[in-house]
């Protein structure tokens, strides 16, 4: 790649091996090492400075003397004599010599300053690089300097060397020719961007040159959005459509989770601090307590349309035919053929004036299986229609199902997998661990949890922190980041045991909505998770079993967050643990006022 070098602070990255190489053409030509003063100068230093600036002040006094002269004596100034313009020459060269020894140390620290604000800036190659680091500087790091290029300093010299860069986005988008025209006609817009892969059959050069069209179209910089290091062919017609890059977010562990007898080490992705470490606090508190126990108590994936009649007893019609359960199993024949896991389990109605909402319910292996069972759906659709022609079909989904909401009938019928998980914590780790007691644990959860959740009107919200440690398990393992609102759904229970000196500990949650197989799962990064997690790709002894296992640590992984966060709280330990492992190196007090 072509790398642009800058004066001493600013260097470009360049891969380990690759030689830098000069800001417009070819490899830096080898340095020779600079000559000593002794070798440079004939005459010493401050000898050759004293005679300039001798020559400065005595040819210039002679000047002034000789034209006062002539003015007295009404001589044209320009008529000199030889020693005149001796003086003349003389003084323009002492002039010359003392602005090239001593202004350059005026100029430069101007110039620089002026081009700081360039220094974030385009390069040949359109990448970024930033002046400060955060490193401690060192003898040229592998992949920021290429050593061979850097000439040893003069002997018995010091030299400060210099703060290695910052990458924000050391890959450059590399564009041909052909490349360039084709952006240029997605600007103009005679090819549409979202066409790119389909005619250049190219997944990742599509993404860069859309990216460097967004740049264009908008006059915004993208370099600290990474192209390189993703494959996008995992993506197309599957994750994302019409990429441009990808974002990066920290990967935590939490664990040993001592979860029915298994160790769990549970990947978290989450920019928030103090999640990872508090989740990490509630599973060394239920690991030393003996583990967690935890059940899957349903399992099934629903979607529910909408179709209207022409009168409320039409609709109420269809609406006893689908509750039969003399009709339940040539229903199911239909749904199935969907696909070989989806399995129809029951069909719910409600209606509203003429119009019918079918909510249906089916297991769906180790898939999340939102398109499992809309595929089964439609088939049931297409078969009713012959027994009830003059059905008109609204719509997919009606919002019964219900998807990526709060509702009560996820709440209280479920979606996905409804899980229970507990937990019994001694009272010796309730206190050397939490830092707090039985007592004031049950207290707060009772007036935090379950009344104050009531008095804000919560629905599925009688917990402390349920979503942190959902969403970042979705994250980490390729789940759908917006199913977190139901999957969230989670009443906390406290209570005290054996005569009062232990806490028994429960979470339940009716939606946990995972799967195993399909979506983002099968990236790179999500499928490694799901690989420590011993849950990667579908069970073949039993299908669906590793979504479930998975759903399992999710409710566990909430236990130990509800269980560290409640502590916290009842220890008055929240505020302080924020500022010690949040905001460690900030001042609050400066940046409030």
């Amino acid at each position: 790649m072509d790398v642009r070098r800058r004066p001493i602070n600013t260097v470009r990255s360049t891969s380990a091996g690759e030689p830098l190489k000069t800001r417009k053409l070819g490899h830096v030509p080898h340095v020779k090492a600079p000559a000593t003063d002794a070798q440079a100068l004939l005459v010493p230093l401050y000898l050759t400075n004293g005679i300039f600036f001798s020559l400065f002040f005595s040819v210039a006094y002679f000047l002034l003397h000789r034209w006062r002269e002539k003015v007295r004596t009404s001589t044209p100034l320009h008529v000199v004599t030889l020693s005149e313009i001796a003086a003349v020459v003389s003084l323009i060269a002492s002039v010359i010599y003392l602005l090239g020894f001593f202004g350059i140390g005026f100029v430069h620290p101007i110039s620089s300053r002026a081009s700081s604000d360039d220094e974030l800036e385009l390069d040949d190659d359109d990448s970024l690089i930033t002046k400060d680091d955060g490193r401690a500087p060192g003898p040229c790091p592998a992949g920021i300097i290429d050593c061979s290029v850097i000439s040893s300093p003069p002997q018995n010299q010091m030299v400060v060397p210099a703060t290695p860069p910052k990458i924000i986005d050391d890959i450059p988008l590399s564009l041909t020719e052909e490349d360039e025209e084709i952006v240029k006609s997605v600007v103009s817009g005679s090819i549409p961007s979202y066409s790119l892969e389909s005619k250049l059959g190219d997944c990742r050069r599509a993404a860069a040159i859309r990216k460097e069209a967004v740049q264009r179209i908008t006059g915004r910089l993208l370099h600290g959005l990474p192209l390189e290091g993703f494959d996008y062919e995992s993506i197309l017609g599957q994750c994302c459509e019409m990429p441009i890059g990808y974002v990066q977010i920290p990967v935590g562990v939490a664990g040993p989770l001592l979860l029915d007898g298994i160790e769990y080490t549970v990947p978290m992705a989450t920019t928030e601090g103090c999640l990872v470490a508090s989740t990490n606090r509630g599973c060394k508190a239920i690991y030393v307590s003996g583990g967690a126990t935890s059940m899957v108590l349903r399992d099934g994936m629903t979607r529910a349309p909408v179709v209207r009649f022409a009168t409320a007893k039409r609709a109420a019609e269809l609406k006893f035919f689908l509750e039969d359960p003399l009709n339940f199993e040539s229903l199911s024949v239909i749904f199935n053929k969907s696909s070989r896991f989806a399995r129809l389990q029951n069909i719910q109605c409600a209606m509203a004036g003429k119009n019918l909402y079918i909510r249906f319910s089916c297991s769906t292996g180790d898939a999340m299986g939102m398109n499992m069972v809309s595929k089964g759906v439609q088939n049931v659709l297409d078969f009713l229609q012959t027994d009830f022609p003059d059905m008109d079909v609204i719509g997919l989904s009606g919002n019964f199902c219900s998807d990526k909401k709060a509702t009560a009938v996820n709440w209280i019928e479920g979606r996905g997998k409804s899980v229970v998980c507990e937990a019994i914590i001694k009272e010796d780790v309730v206190k050397k661990v939490l830092k707090t007691n039985v007592e004031a644990l049950v207290e707060l959860n009772m007036l935090k949890n379950l009344v104050g959740s009531a008095v804000a009107g919560s629905l599925g919200g009688f917990n402390a922190h349920a979503s942190n440690i959902v969403s970042a398990i979705y994250i980490a393992t390729g789940q759908d980041p917006a199913q977190n609102v139901e999957s969230s759904h989670c009443i906390t229970m406290m209570e005290a045991v054996n005569d009062g000196k232990d806490l028994h500990i429960s979470v339940s949650m009716p939606s946990v909505e995972v799967g195993t197989v399909g979506g983002g799962t099968q990236l790179a990064s999500q499928s490694a998770c799901l690989n420590l997690l011993g849950v990667k790709g579908a069970s073949k002894d039993s299908p669906g079993a590793n979504s479930r296992q998975l759903a399992t640590v999710v409710a566990g992984a909430v236990l130990a967050g509800e269980l560290s966060l409640m502590s916290a709280i009842a220890a008055g330990q929240l505020v302080q643990s924020h500022m010690k492992y949040n905001r460690s190196s900030k001042d609050v007090t400066k940046a409030v006022s």
